[in-house]
């Protein structure tokens, strides 16, 4: 399954890529399930490791940077799920950060897959709604500089 959310924000490419960061990666995360940040990258080869908090239990989820990429069009990177929690099968997330006008948009391109077509289905709103949290965290972090 595939979910891309478009978030529009008012600074560049440039600046949203230098904030790209584990404090970034930690206020984008919803209230649950509680995440405890392990280890962060961005760079191609670096690994990205969660705990997740079920309360009773812990799942880890770690994903490797498969790809990265900088201009001041167009930057991204992407991570791949090399161990997964529970619920899912497959993950891929393509963070991108695109010119638009002066200032830019973040995409979020999110493939996967869980266990079985109906999970899938399941998961979907799930999966959405917890991207979907973001929007406003962007716009607020990314807002206007001079304003």
């Amino acid at each position: 399954m595939k979910i891309t959310i478009e978030t529009p924000v008012y600074q560049s490419v440039t600046q949203v890529w230098e904030q790209f960061d584990n404090k970034l990666l930690m206020q984008l995360s919803p209230p649950f399930p509680p995440v405890k940040l392990i280890s962060f990258g961005q760079k191609v080869g670096e690994k990205v490791t969660l705990e997740l908090n079920f309360f009773i239990i812990r799942q880890l989820w770690v994903s490797k940077i498969t790809d990265s990429y900088y201009s001041v069009a167009e930057s991204y990177f992407i991570d791949e799920g090399t161990q997964l929690p529970f619920f899912l099968k497959y993950w891929k997330h393509k963070h991108r950060i695109v010119k638009n006008g002066s200032e830019s948009k973040i995409i979020d391109e999110i493939e996967f897959r869980t266990p079985t077509i109906l999970t899938d289905y399941i998961f979907y709103p799930i999966l959405y709604l917890q991207f979907l949290y973001r929007k406003p965290i962007y716009r607020k972090i990314f807002k206007n500089p001079l304003a």
